[in-house]
């Protein structure tokens, strides 16, 4: 007997394509500008989603800004993939300069072949919202896994409390879910399929 996951034939937009945001040295390179404290405990959650996505056999799509300035500089070494997040032959790899995904033209022309974002990596104040907002305004159905980014301190307000904000204005754009909660909901979303005896 074979599992065959139909919906994957009949509707492929409905199929989730994971998008790791910006997951660069940048971020994790104090003394930088852009480093964060809680960036060790997002990148946890990134793995476990990027894991799920490779075995469930879901798109991923690492997605990385790149400029001239001081932050990003495609000649530092800094622009370089967090080690541990190096896209593999078979994962998209986009690129920009401004803070949403959708910036990228190649990112929204592949885009445009799925209904079904999710959202994970840095910044949470920045590329995540500015994605989802986006992302919004084209139609997308975007989830945003609050737990697997983080983001930076703003005025009086620390990482955490900005985050916390973060994650009650994105519920504005898309759907707020654990990274858990994500893995939990596609597992058992994908196990509605047809068994056939052969």
């Amino acid at each position: 007997m074979a599992v065959i996951p139909l919906r994957s034939y009949v509707d492929s937009s409905a199929v989730p394509t994971l998008v790791l945001v910006d997951l660069q040295q940048e971020y994790v390179s104090p003394p930088r500008g852009l480093a964060m404290q809680q960036a060790e405990q997002a990148l946890e959650k990134c793995r476990e989603a990027l894991v799920h996505a490779r075995t469930m056999g879901f798109p991923v799509a690492f997605v990385r800004w790149l400029g001239h300035s001081a932050f990003f500089n495609t000649s530092a070494p800094f622009s370089r993939w967090i080690e541990g997040f190096e896209p593999t032959g078979g994962d998209m790899i986009f690129e920009r300069d401004r803070p949403s995904c959708f910036a990228s033209r190649q990112f929204a022309d592949v885009m445009c072949g799925t209904s079904n974002i999710v959202i994970a990596g840095f910044a949470g104040e920045a590329a995540c919202l500015s994605t989802m907002i986006d992302g919004f305004h084209r139609g997308k159905r975007i989830t945003y896994l609050a737990d697997a980014s983080a983001s930076h301190p703003l005025g009086n307000l620390d990482e955490a409390d900005v985050h916390n904000v973060i994650g009650k204005l994105a519920s504005i754009y898309g759907e707020i879910q654990t990274t858990a909660e994500w893995i939990i909901s596609t597992g058992q979303t994908l196990l509605t399929s047809v068994w056939f005896n052969g």
